[in-house]
């Protein structure tokens, strides 16, 4: 594999079409407490509940949304079944990255019969207001795609589900759409997960980057990135490369207790009033040197921004032949060093900053070496 490579393009041959991300479910330790931060500090807001008091017995579940985006936050009632071993197991982490489909049972039959293992079966939930069709796939790790079918549904958001609200409604942060979402896999499983990703659901490989590219003195990493036709999905899948020391993606390993995701990035149109934003709702950021400010317009070119409020703020810019990117990323946002989110905003790149990889690495070493798992 080359350094950072373009694959030579493929011709686009969904499995089945993709309307978009429906929704990312968390699995956490306490989803009253983690959906009030992630309203305090990301700015979403409540709008749905289901749980006892809507007949569902075994979970509690709040629905989030800022822009298209939607989160799910599910917890346990108690320690039996399988949400309070996954959260034993892995902290607070994605159990399910759903896909909007015009067809679920078309989707799931055409799924399984390239060989995708099933997590659910095809299952209508019906209310008042009509009805949706639900199926579920596994991906790497304990991780799985919901399949949702809404074309027959005017409900809120899903049978089971009521409106909720509240008083405290802080403001949004400028957060829009899920740009993509990166998984963490074993050494010597990402080409796996790549061909499962092209045989099972007709994705192609949209970049490949070797550890030459991603990598610093101590550490480094391989990454593909996988798209579906329209490019409305995107998951770039890491695995660990030989270095001196141990790499981010073994340190999440180690600590998610298997593959998982890493993190999502989410677009915003806006980066320097939502970074602003997040900061001064308590959002912890990586640091970068002030020395990268100083040369990094004579690698990227002109952009419409001035660098003090990107220097200030730890912003990172590059450039590809389509346009330029900014690009910051949150530390993990529990204590378990897994989970960080990746704030974005494109200005006509279609990359995934690979200018950036060499100072965005040695950042998290510095991070990794604090916690003493360098």
């Amino acid at each position: 594999m080359t350094t950072a490579t373009k694959p030579v393009a493929e011709t686009a041959h969904d499995t089945f079409p993709i309307n978009g991300t429906d929704y990312i479910e968390f699995w956490v330790g306490n989803a009253k407490q983690s959906q009030l931060f992630y309203r305090a500090a990301f700015g979403f807001k409540l709008v749905a509940y289901r749980g006892p008091e809507t007949g569902v017995r075994d979970r509690a579940s709040y629905l989030l949304e800022q822009g298209k985006i939607r989160l799910i936050l599910t917890t346990p009632m108690g320690p039996e079944g399988e949400i309070a071993a996954h959260i034993a197991k892995h902290g607070d982490g994605v159990r399910d990255m759903a896909f909007w489909v015009d067809d679920c049972r078309d989707a799931y039959a055409k799924a399984i019969e390239r060989g995708a293992v099933s997590v659910q079966e095809p299952t209508v939930l019906k209310d008042e207001h009509g009805e949706i069709v639900v199926a579920g796939i596994r991906t790497y790790g304990d991780t799985i795609h919901s399949i949702v079918e809404r074309r027959n549904y005017k409900g809120l958001f899903m049978p089971g589900f009521i409106a909720a609200d509240s008083p405290f409604q802080p403001e949004p942060v400028g957060l829009k759409y899920v740009d993509h979402c990166v998984g963490n896999v074993e050494l010597g499983k990402m080409n796996h997960w790549v061909q499962f990703y092209s045989d099972v659901l007709g994705f192609y490989n949209l970049l490949s980057f070797d550890d030459k590219t991603i990598s610093t003195e101590y550490s480094a990493l391989m990454s593909k990135v996988m798209s579906n036709g329209n490019g409305r999905i995107k998951f770039p899948i890491n695995e660990p490369a030989q270095g001196k020391k141990k790499s981010q993606i073994e340190e999440y390993l180690d600590f998610y207790r298997g593959p998982g995701v890493q993190h999502i990035a989410v677009a915003t149109d806006d980066i320097i009033r939502t970074v602003r934003a997040l900061k001064s709702r308590g959002v912890e950021f990586l640091t970068i040197p002030r020395t990268y400010y100083e040369t990094v317009l004579d690698r990227v070119g002109k952009i419409d921004e001035d660098i003090a409020p990107l220097a200030e703020l730890g912003i990172l810019v590059d450039r590809d032949d389509e346009g330029y990117l900014l690009q910051i990323f949150t530390k993990p946002v529990q204590d378990r060093p897994t989970l960080f989110f990746e704030i974005i905003q494109r200005k006509g790149a279609k990359s995934f900053g690979a200018g950036n990889f060499k100072a965005l690495f040695e950042s998290i070493e510095r991070e990794q070496a604090k916690r003493g798992n360098l």
